[in-house]
């Protein structure tokens, strides 16, 4: 984006950190940036990889020019999120996302209070929040909650979907090996539809993940697609759409998707639910 267009996002959110009218959810929702799924819907024809880099670099940008701000928040909005109802809900999601700004100006400082919010959270949400920053970070901190949470849930099969979700969700440079040893950890089957989707479903709304320039993330899901085509057809289907979206994408990466595609059409022995998925999408 240009200077002008970033310095009047600036101005925007100067004046929404300022406007003490706002409730905490209106201002969470004000500041929070698009998510990358609603980015590439708005473009003909995007480069996920310059994509990443101008949001992710906006977000680092603002949480610089705002860093007192957004850590007087966070210190701030720590007791309110205590409270039960709708003022302790709205606190707890501006407190999480001024966590995130925090993170992405200074991921040393992100980390240790991430790690504070998460030994001390009384919540889930408030758990999960500084889980989701600590998930896209390095360093110690990361490895203490990820592995605190998951010997704390160990038995709650809807919070370890999340666990694995939230790795699979993290914006890392190295999130696809990642994703590769989760596939091999011992809570994870391929028997489980809602534990295959925490991982693949969320890895494939990934740009960093699904669109790494080598195409290994299209070869990840494609061979997602063919172990699953007679297991089960359905929860295979749902996954060619991602692939099937590579006319908008860059033609470098759009060829990539598209063999992958191919490579599906080819392999024989398509269940129905697979098979129209990939000639509509190959259309």
């Amino acid at each position: 984006e240009n200077e002008d267009a970033r310095e009047a996002i600036g101005t925007a959110a100067e004046a929404i950190l300022a406007d003490d009218a706002l409730d905490h959810e209106m201002r969470a929702e004000l500041l929070s940036l698009p998510p990358f799924a609603y980015l590439a819907e708005c473009s003909e024809v995007y480069d996920p990889g310059a994509m990443v880099a101008r949001r992710e670099g906006l977000k680092t940008w603002l949480g610089e020019r705002f860093a007192d701000r957004f850590a007087s928040l966070h210190d701030t909005l720590e007791a309110p999120a205590r409270e039960a109802g709708p003022v302790g809900k709205q606190a707890r999601r501006m407190r999480s996302l001024a966590l995130g700004y925090v993170a992405a100006a200074d991921p040393a400082k992100g980390a240790t209070r991430a790690l504070a919010q998460y030994r001390e959270a009384q919540g889930m949400t408030e758990r999960q929040g500084a889980l989701a920053v600590l998930a896209g970070l390095d360093g110690p901190e990361r490895k203490e909650a990820l592995a605190e949470f998951y010997t704390r849930f160990a038995d709650n099969a809807l919070v370890i979907d999340k666990w694995f979700s939230l790795q699979a969700a993290a914006l890392r440079e190295d999130v696809l090996g990642e994703i590769e040893q989760l596939a091999q950890h011992p809570s994870f089957t391929m028997s489980n539809p809602n534990r295959v989707r925490a991982l693949y479903a969320v890895m494939a709304g990934n740009p960093l993940a699904f669109h790494d320039a080598s195409g290994a993330g299209y070869r990840m899901i494609a061979d997602l697609i063919l172990e699953l085509n007679l297991k089960n057809p359905q929860l295979a289907a749902r996954f060619v759409p991602s692939l099937g979206r590579y006319r908008r994408v860059e033609p470098g990466r759009a060829a990539l998707m598209r063999a992958e595609l191919e490579r599906i059409a080819e392999a024989g022995e398509l269940s129905r639910d697979v098979s129209e998925q990939v000639s509509a999408s190959l259309g």
